[in-house]
């Protein structure tokens, strides 16, 4: 049984301690003891030795807080999140937090952080970018969820902030895709002759709707010259630290064979056999069938942002000759072939597939804007129905 004790400090003065044993430790299996000192009397000191024993006798352990950071909690939460996604997708968070959330809220004790503090760092974000915003904050919602689970707090302090709102800017919004004409237009200034590589891609592009990583993830077994067909199953993306890698299709349907038509085929056998013969000269092996259909010098993974160079490239050649198209994006090729499969009367379940959408509701949603053709025809149709 525990006793108080009296004991000399070092300033000469009397005080009174005591050891006390709490039992065992039901996660260690150890003796769990505790020893409190500093008491002026040793009435003070008795009446403290009995709480203790008290609580201890009723199972009741003294809750410790938690002075864990933001910063350590979301380096928790992380350890667990990079099993439930794809590289690509736990490389990117991780820049997120580094760039934005953190620098924002990880010095604080996460028990302390208020929703003030929350909103502050929600209104930065919301200034310094278009949509971003939004995700990162969810992320930073989920840190605290996850600080839940933990015991680490009780409440989140995220939830009750009040989102901003992105409201249209005045004008007409100027669509990120080309029609047949503009794309017609684009194509006469790339020569198949000297830039057949180029040519070659952009094809692809805007006649297939592949996305950018797909296409340059392609090899050569994708393609059936006999079938005239295309098989899309992986795609090139940002890993870890920057690194390109190879992954999985973005979603299961993501995983597609498409019709190639008759042109584009010969476009794709006639820079089979130019590469084939450039790679001889460089020295590599040029009839493997996983073959890049697009690859450096060193026959290696071409860089991302390669299709935008070549972009700008045509786009600034154009510009020389006084003429300009709308500023579109690489992605606007994968639009352009949605949009033209519309005008050519596909219906919504055939861009669907043809684009590797999961559902239906996605194509529409992304796809809602029709040409100006279309439109005039759609008043036509109208007219004509109701003819009065």
């Amino acid at each position: 049984m525990a006793t108080v004790k009296k004991y000399t400090k070092k300033d000469g003065t009397t005080a009174y301690m005591f050891r006390a044993y709490l039992g065992i430790d039901p996660q260690t299996g150890k003796a769990k003891r505790t020893t409190r000192r500093g008491f002026n009397t040793e009435r003070s000191a008795k009446i403290e030795l009995k709480r203790v024993e008290f609580e201890a006798t009723q199972g009741i352990t003294q809750k410790q807080e938690c002075n864990k950071t933001f910063e350590q909690v979301y380096h928790e939460w992380y350890e667990s999140y990079i099993n439930t996604v794809r590289e690509s997708t736990w490389a990117r968070t991780d820049g997120m937090f580094e760039n934005h959330v953190l620098p924002a809220l990880g010095r604080y004790r996460i028990r302390t952080i208020t929703t003030a503090q929350c909103q502050k760092a929600l209104n930065k974000w919301f200034k310094i970018t278009t949509h971003n915003y939004k995700g990162w904050f969810n992320y930073t919602k989920s840190v605290f969820e996850y600080a839940i689970r933990q015991g680490y707090i009780t409440d989140n302090p995220a939830k009750r902030t009040i989102m901003p709102k992105k409201h249209a800017n005045p004008g007409k919004e100027v669509p990120n895709f080309w029609d047949k004409y503009q794309l017609q237009t684009f194509f006469s200034y790339i020569d198949p002759d000297k830039e057949l590589e180029r040519y070659t891609l952009f094809r692809l592009l805007a006649f297939t709707g592949i996305r950018r990583g797909e296409c340059l993830a392609l090899t050569w077994d994708d393609v059936s010259i006999k079938n005239s067909t295309l098989n899309v199953n992986k795609t090139l993306t940002q890993g870890a630290r920057g690194k390109q890698i190879i992954q999985a299709t973005k979603t299961k349907k993501g995983n597609r064979i498409i019709s190639l038509d008759s042109t584009t085929i010969f476009y794709l056998k006639k820079w089979q056999f130019e590469q084939k013969r450039n790679l001889f000269m460089l020295g590599f092996n040029n009839s493997k069938k996983d073959q890049l259909l697009f690859a450096t010098t060193k026959n290696t993974l071409k860089s991302l942002n390669t299709p935008k160079k070549w972009l700008d490239i045509i786009t600034n050649r154009m510009k020389l000759d006084n003429v300009t198209l709308p500023h579109i994006t690489i992605h606007g090729f994968r639009h352009s072939h949605a949009s033209a499969l519309f005008a050519a009367g596909a219906t919504i379940k055939e861009v669907q597939e043809r684009l590797g959408h999961e559902d239906a509701q996605t194509t529409l949603n992304i796809y809602t804007h029709v040409t100006e053709k279309q439109d005039q025809e759609a008043v036509q149709k109208l007219v004509n129905f109701l003819d009065f």
